[in-house]
């Protein structure tokens, strides 16, 4: 599912129109990111969590010539999803195979 059938699929189901869900749904993304980019944790209960991960420096290998490269230490955002998303998954994932 991409941006597009997202919105779709809000403004079907909440009656907005296609403005109002793609309104909703940038503000939405726009507060988590600027949320996680300040340092902060956001938890949508029965979703997941949203939050900044520090990643140590560490030495890498460029892919062309095998050389050894030093990558810098940095933060990354991270989702770990809710047990009722993570536990859905799983369930479904069993019944397609």
């Amino acid at each position: 599912m991409n941006k597009l059938e997202l919105i779709e699929a809000l403004a079907t189901k909440s009656n907005l129109t296609r403005f109002s869900a793609c309104r909703a749904i940038d503000i939405l993304v726009n507060e988590v990111v600027t949320a996680v980019t300040q340092g902060k944790k956001v938890t949508i209960a029965g979703f997941g969590t949203f939050k900044p991960a520090a990643r140590a420096a560490r030495v890498g290998k460029n892919p062309k010539t095998g050389a050894p490269i030093k990558i810098q230490a940095t933060t990354v955002p991270k989702f770990t999803p809710g047990v009722a998303f993570r536990d859905m998954v799983a369930k479904e994932g069993k019944s397609a195979r």
